[in-house]
C-alpha cells in the first residue's frame, strides 16, 4: 500500500505546480528590446505576477540568464515558477544566444543586451529598484559572475550557479569537446594563440573582475560531482570565491582544501563549523560553506545544476537601501 499522507502531500504539490504554470503561462510574453549596440531586435521573456498593478504595485525583478549552449527559448520552469510564486517580474534575456559566435559568451555586446532587456522592464514595468536581483546556472552563472563584477551598480544580490569563472583554464579541459571548440570560435582561436585572442578569454572570464564585485552579495553554488560527471570542475566557484576573499582580506579556500574536494567522493580533512550547516532551501548535504564580505561559496551534493528555491532563498535576503548600498532585509 502507497504512503497516503506522502501520497496526498506530493498530490496537493503537483496540483499547485500545475495552477502555477498555467497561471504564468497565461502572463508569459514575448517581447523585443532594441540592442544599444547595434540597434538589432533581441527576444526577451517577461512573466508578470498574477495581481501585478501597473498603476500602484512595483514588484521585485529576476533577471534569469540562460545556459552556455541554450538561447531565449530554453525550458526554464522551476525558476518561472519560483519566481511567479514570489511574485516577482521575471525577465529572461536572449544575450546573442548559445556561445558559438564572437558575439555570445560574454562580449561587451551579450553584457549590454542583459543591461538594456533591464532598462526595458524598468521603463515598461513597475518595477521595485531596490530589489533588482541577478541569477543563472552553467552559462548562465558564468554570465551572472561576469555582469556581477563588470556592472555591479545595476544588482541588489545574485546567484552564480556552477559556472565558469576562467574561460582560458576552461579550454584545458575542454580542447577536444564541443565546449572547446565554442570558445575558440567566440574568442578567435585557443589560448596563446595570440595577444588578441588570449585578451578576449580575460575579458569575457569573471576571474579577472571579481574584484569589483563586492557591492553585490554574490551566491557561488556548484555540486561536488560537477567536473566528473558534468562539464565545470568545481575549482570555477571555488577560485571565483577566493577572489572576492582576497578582495575583501577574508579567509580564503586553501589549496588543500580545494585538492581534497575536487577528487571524486572529495571531502574535507578538518571542515569548518560553516561547513557543516544544514539549508532547508537548499535540501542537500553541504561540504564546505564559506562566506567573505557578504558573499558566499558553497559545495553540495549534487552535479552540474542549480536549485531554485536556494537561489530566491538567498536573493530575497536584500535590498538596496536609499543610500545605494546593497543590505539585509529589515535592518
Amino acid at each position: 500500500m502507497p504512503n497516503r499522507p506522502f501520497l496526498n502531500k506530493w498530490l496537493v504539490l503537483l496540483w499547485f505546480s500545475l495552477c502555477a504554470a498555467t497561471a504564468y503561462g497565461q502572463t508569459k510574453q514575448k517581447i523585443e528590446v532594441t540592442s544599444s549596440k547595434d540597434g538589432s531586435k533581441q527576444p526577451c521573456y517577461v512573466i508578470l505576477p498574477a495581481d501585478y498593478d501597473s498603476n500602484t504595485n512595483a514588484r521585485p525583478i529576476l533577471v534569469a540568464l540562460h545556459t552556455w549552449s541554450n538561447s531565449v527559448e530554453q525550458e526554464n520552469t522551476s525558476w518561472e515558477e519560483a519566481c511567479y510564486r514570489r511574485g516577482w517580474i521575471y525577465l529572461f534575456p536572449h544575450f546573442r544566444g548559445p556561445n558559438n559566435h564572437p558575439n555570445a559568451c560574454g562580449s561587451e555586446i551579450a553584457q549590454q543586451d542583459i543591461l538594456d532587456a533591464l532598462n526595458f522592464a524598468k521603463s515598461n514595468y513597475r518595477v521595485d529598484t531596490s530589489q533588482v536581483y541577478l541569477a543563472g546556472v552553467s552559462g548562465g552563472g558564468h554570465m551572472t559572475m561576469l555582469m556581477a563584477s563588470r556592472h555591479p551598480e545595476h544588482w541588489t544580490a545574485a546567484s552564480a550557479w556552477v559556472g565558469i569563472s576562467d574561460l582560458a583554464q576552461w579550454h584545458v579541459k575542454h580542447e577536444k569537446t564541443r565546449y572547446g571548440a565554442m570558445m575558440r570560435a567566440c574568442c578567435g582561436g585557443a589560448p596563446g594563440t595570440s595577444s588578441a585572442i588570449d585578451r578576449q578569454y580575460t575579458e569575457r572570464s569573471p576571474i579577472h573582475f571579481l574584484q569589483h564585485s563586492l557591492r553585490v552579495p554574490l551566491d557561488i553554488a556548484a555540486g561536488i560531482h560537477d567536473g566528473h560527471t558534468g562539464s565545470v570542475p568545481i575549482s570555477h566557484s571555488l577560485n571565483a570565491f577566493n577572489v572576492i576573499a582576497r578582495t575583501a582580506k577574508a579567509r580564503t579556500i586553501s589549496p588543500s582544501e580545494m585538492e581534497a574536494l575536487s577528487i571524486p567522493k572529495g571531502r574535507l580533512s578538518s571542515p569548518l563549523d560553516s561547513d557543516q550547516v544544514k539549508d532547508k532551501a537548499l535540501g542537500r548535504t553541504i561540504y564546505l560553506r564559506r562566506f567573505a564580505a557578504q558573499s558566499r561559496v558553497t559545495i553540495f551534493e549534487g552535479g552540474h545544476e542549480g536549485i531554485a528555491e536556494a537561489a530566491f532563498d538567498w536573493l530575497a535576503r536584500f535590498q538596496t537601501n536609499e543610500q545605494g548600498k546593497n543590505v539585509l532585509r529589515n535592518e
